[in-house]
């Protein structure tokens, strides 16, 4: 398990490579929801996501054998932006493998940096390509089974559990589990007595799967948020979420399109549907806890073009 000396010490590396996003309260999203919420906005963040913060970690912790080899990494679209970006910043060589699914415009992100980007026909088939390529010498650096990684995404709970104010419940988005495994971790110790939760979508449910199971599991993604459709967490992720979230909330993928335009709308930033899985997550939190909670989002990405997220709207008759 990870603990907070690993996620201070994460943190300690990772300061001047990337960003302490803001930790804000959202008047908006308050009076949305009927209860105060704090908004941790992670899309401000080098390569707009918080994946910037796990790649830097794993970066800085390899050898210089293993930097000069150059790195490989699988992604949905944001690990990979992120490990393209701060590789290059670091003069590390890196290849990127993402399925034809992935937003375009993450691929063109990473070969603008520097990558070298291979495609795949799934995710499952990534993750294959991806166990093959250290053979060839490359050094992994896997989006969430990785405990240097899960530590460096550990600091947004670091940093949000010292900059919130009062907070009963916190909402994390989950893929691969990672940065609510960190999360989670940095809570625990900081502020045990928040709840952390999580949230799914329909079509990328390889956690929920994994807790009604007792341990991963192999899930055929089919989700439209491609940065959660990972085709299974990790032993490592299922652990720590086993042991530290409250629950794992499923929500459809029009609920997160849905939530996309809520954000815009009420809190005035502009998200991905991972992070648009918030919304409705966070209302059936507040079902659960009633007008006492005091909730915490994880905004954890904003990727998504102009047209990626009016396509969406038109798909699922949003207006």
């Amino acid at each position: 398990m990870i603990g907070i000396s690993d996620i201070e010490a994460a943190g300690e590396r990772i300061a001047g490579h990337v960003v302490r996003t803001p930790t804000v309260p959202s008047p908006g999203l308050s009076d949305l929801l009927g209860v105060p919420v704090t908004a941790k906005l992670e899309l401000l963040q080098r390569t707009g996501s918080f994946k910037a913060r796990g790649a830097t970690a794993k970066l800085l912790s390899l050898s210089e054998a293993e930097r000069a080899a150059g790195v490989v990494a699988v992604s949905g679209g944001n690990h990979g932006i992120a490990l393209a970006v701060m590789a290059a910043a670091l003069d590390v060589k890196a290849t990127v493998i993402m399925p034809r699914t992935a937003p375009a415009r993450s691929i063109e992100i990473a070969q603008a940096a520097g990558a070298s980007v291979r495609l795949t026909e799934g995710m499952a088939e990534a993750f294959a390509l991806m166990a093959r390529l250290p053979a060839e010498g490359l050094t992994p650096v896997h989006p969430f089974d990785d405990a240097v990684v899960i530590a460096g995404q550990g600091t947004v709970g670091l940093e949000f559990a010292a900059d919130a104010g009062e907070l009963t419940d916190v909402v994390v988005s989950i893929g691969g589990g990672g940065l609510i495994a960190g999360v989670a971790a940095a809570f625990r110790a900081l502020r045990p007595g928040v709840r952390v939760w999580g949230v799914e979508t329909e079509g990328a449910e390889a956690m929920s799967r994994a807790l009604a199971a007792g341990g991963p599991v192999q899930v055929d993604p089919s989700s439209i948020v491609t940065t959660l459709s990972a085709p299974s967490v990790s032993q490592l992720t299922y652990d720590h979420v086993s042991a530290l979230v409250e629950e794992v909330f499923v929500v459809s993928d029009r609920e997160a399109v849905r939530g996309v335009l809520e954000l815009a709308e009420h809190a005035k930033v502009w998200t991905e549907p991972a992070a648009g899985c918030l919304l409705p997550a966070a209302r059936r939190v507040v079902d659960r806890v009633g007008e006492s909670a005091r909730i915490g989002l994880v905004v954890c990405g904003g990727n998504a073009t102009a047209g990626d997220v009016v396509a969406w709207a038109e798909r699922f008759g949003l207006r």
